[in-house]
């Protein structure tokens, strides 16, 4: 009986540890570890994350803010993915040295390329300070409380006790029921060390992305540089390779089905308490607005980027970072459909009612899910313009984009005046010189036309200014393009020459600049402020929700807080999936399938002649699997966007991979996650050994590195 006892505990575990989850790390005692425990994990909480002691959390730190990275030798060798370093190889490319096609590698730390601006940031501790942040804000309104709130961050982030060169980072969990506090350190002197070719890199590109099998080489190198002291810095010459608290030892022992998998990152943001109301409104209204105008932007930019290496290498970054979202939110909305999420939610929502009547709790959760269903219904139109808006005027339309950027510095001299004006048009003339270098008029033109077409007819027309509706895009993008001064680097700097009375008028003698003013005006009136209003009814409805959730729900439920860009830990087994009737597909990919793929010349599919040559002579080194060349594997640990660049660990704390995308199929696991297809993909770490070393040839890199073999198998000496 205690056998079938144990046995089924063991099996509820497991079976639960399947079930997605992105754990804060400094919380993982008890049911986390327990059930990492009964998946074949061999570590403790404490090696996890440690105040005292250096642990797992010391070697990942997040990288420029929207990656996760891992430190991989004591001399602050860092491994992130390609595409997170990918605005940095481009950065230092040209036509004449492309390293986004031809690859970079450093062969000695002379030759590491630094990156002016990037940030590597570690997390030093956590703390739960939720009842100092929300002192004295009982009985205020709601946004009262949300400044109330801010004041008691900005004041605990100047008094709460840390080193000179560390930094504070508050966050909000659970929807405000919990606040942490994060002690940071930043270190800003970042040098690019190696990137394969795209062709490795990227291979399969935007036809590949978001999707399984997959055959990626996903990765690059950067080494991270501290003063003499071990402390962030400034670039400097002087400066020393900075050593870590903890790096990974790389595994090139490799990984079967169901082996235990961990990963440690920076997951930016999921939603997976919305009521069903909110999934209803993101699969059948905001995600086909959102798909629709970045497919236009997307046919347009490639169009030339296939006629034009040099706008193919300007737009390289901004293609992928537009498709990458695109891609993903038309997965996600066959994904909320197919597993029928708004269903599971309302069933969710009827049990969690069932609790509140049996509570006796009517008088303070009883009108929740009639609150949200009245506010979804209301904010729906102003939701929808609101995305319009975003993706046409402010993200993919650069010369409206640059045309807002200075209609909000004509709002700053005419609520701050002229020195505040000054000083904003002096950072904007340095900052737009950049953005200039990768931007093209001609593609901007076309890209302009199809998608102001597409915000004139689609967008809710009750709030569009009379003068944009049944306007013939064409004419109007031929106009301004023609006259427009923001169309060139130099005509924007004639713009923003003289005092601020001179430059407003010219400003609004500009085309280009008047018909962006006209747009964000009519935005500024009739959206952004109802819109904000009733998002502010459902920021306190969702807070009040989840304290539901969390009050009503029983101590083993496993309850974890959405994505925020702070450190997580998620678990769970390398495990293959059943996407569609008939279809199976197993959790492991290799070289084979990468030729198998190969198109040559092909700027998606095209392989770089030496990993075709070492293909054919089975050149592997000490890192083949049975002959073959292991390349990707997936597993169903919980990750989302920011996790890109996270360390895939094995049971023991060696990293066995480096995660970069997630399949298409379970896209949706930001708002709701499926053990049954939410999988994660990750580059294999003997795939990564092999390019540098094989195909790289930087023996330098593998020398620093601490590579975990495969023991070779003795014979057992008989006795005689």
């Amino acid at each position: 009986m205690k056998f079938l006892k144990l046995f089924l505990l063991l099996f509820v575990v497991q079976f639960h540890a399947q079930q997605g989850g992105m754990w804060v790390p400094s919380l993982l005692k008890g049911m986390n570890e327990n059930e990492m425990k009964a998946l074949g994990s061999k570590l403790t909480a404490e090696q996890i994350y440690s105040i005292n002691k250096s642990s797992l959390k010391d070697a990942v730190p997040q990288f420029d803010g929207g990656c996760t990275a891992e430190m991989i030798s004591s001399k602050g060798l860092l491994l992130t993915n390609h595409h997170c370093g990918y605005d940095n190889i481009q950065s230092h490319s040209t036509v004449e040295h492309d390293y986004l096609a031809d690859g970079f590698w450093a062969y000695k730390m002379e030759d590491e390329l630094p990156n002016p601006g990037v940030v590597v940031t570690f997390i030093v501790s956590i703390d739960d300070v939720t009842t100092t942040i929300l002192a004295g804000t009982e009985s205020l309104s709601e946004a009262d409380k949300q400044k109330k709130i801010q004041q008691n961050i900005a004041e605990i982030s100047k008094t709460y006790k840390k080193e000179a060169w560390q930094d504070i980072l508050v966050r909000t969990f659970f929807d405000g029921n919990q606040y942490l506090l994060f002690v940071t350190e930043n270190f800003k002197d970042v040098r690019l060390v190696g990137a394969p070719p795209s062709s490795i890199g990227k291979f399969g590109s935007d036809t590949d992305n978001w999707v399984w099998p997959r055959h990626t080489g996903d990765f690059s190198l950067f080494r991270v540089y501290a003063d003499k002291n071990n402390r962030p810095a400034e670039y400097s010459k002087d400066n020393v390779p900075y050593t870590p608290k903890h790096f990974f030892p790389v595994s090139a022992k490799g990984v079967k089905e169901n082996d235990f998998t961990m990963v440690l990152g920076y997951p930016g943001r999921t939603t997976e308490y919305l009521p069903s109301y909110a999934v209803e409104q993101i699969a059948y209204d905001l995600n086909p607005a959102r798909i629709e105008v970045r497919d236009a932007a997307l046919k347009v930019q490639d169009g030339f980027m296939r006629k034009d290496q040099a706008i193919k290498i300007q737009y390289a970054s901004k293609y992928a970072s537009i498709a990458n979202a695109w891609k993903k939110w038309i997965g996600e909305r066959k994904g909320l459909i197919k597993s029928n999420a708004v269903g599971v939610k309302q069933k969710f929502e009827k049990d969690l009612s069932d609790k509140i009547v049996k509570a006796g709790k009517q008088a303070e959760y009883g009108n929740l899910l009639s609150d949200f269903a009245k506010n979804y219904a209301e904010i729906k139109d102003y939701a929808i313009a609101r995305d319009y808006y975003s993706e046409v005027v402010l993200r993919h339309t650069e010369i409206l984009n640059f045309g807002y950027r200075l209609f909000q510095l004509e709002q700053v001299y005419t609520a701050r005046g002229e020195q505040a004006f000054n000083d904003r048009k002096k950072n904007l003339i340095e900052g737009f010189e950049p953005l200039y270098k990768d931007f093209n008029a001609q593609v901007d033109e076309k890209v302009f036309e199809k998608l102001i077409d597409i915000y004139s007819k689609k967008s809710p027309q009750q709030f569009l200014p009379e003068s944009l509706k049944g306007i013939n895009a064409t004419q109007v993008s031929a106009d301004i393009f023609k006259s427009s001064k923001l169309t060139s680097y130099n005509g924007l700097k004639e713009l923003l020459t003289g005092d601020a009375k001179t430059v407003i008028e010219k400003l609004n003698q500009d085309k280009g600049f008047a018909f962006v003013k006209m747009i964000a005006e009519a935005y500024n009136k009739n959206v952004a402020p109802k819109y904000d209003e009733i998002n502010l009814r459902n920021i306190a409805t969702q807070r009040t929700y989840m304290k539901a959730i969390l009050e009503l729900s029983p101590k083993s439920a496993r309850i974890f807080p959405d994505a925020n860009s702070t450190l997580r830990v998620t678990y769970g087994k390398v495990k293959g999936y059943k996407p569609s009737d008939a279809v199976v597909y197993t959790p492991f990919t290799y070289l084979d399938g990468v030729m198998e793929k190969y198109v040559p010349g092909d700027y998606e599919f095209d392989v770089p002649k030496k990993l075709i040559d070492l293909y054919n002579a089975k050149d592997y080194g000490k890192y083949a699997d049975n002959g073959k060349m292991p390349v990707a594997f997936i597993a169903t640990n919980h990750t989302t966007g920011g996790n890109s660049g996270s360390p895939a660990l094995d049971a023991e704390g060696n990293l066995i991979g480096l995660n970069f995308d997630r399949v298409w199929e379970g896209t949706m696991s930001d708002v709701y996650y499926s053990p049954d297809i939410c999988r994660n993909i990750m580059v294999d770490s003997r795939y990564i050994l092999f390019i540098i070393d094989k195909f790289a040839g930087a023996k330098n890199l593998i020398d620093e590195m601490k590579i975990i073999y495969n023991q070779p198998k003795t014979s057992k000496k008989v006795k005689k």
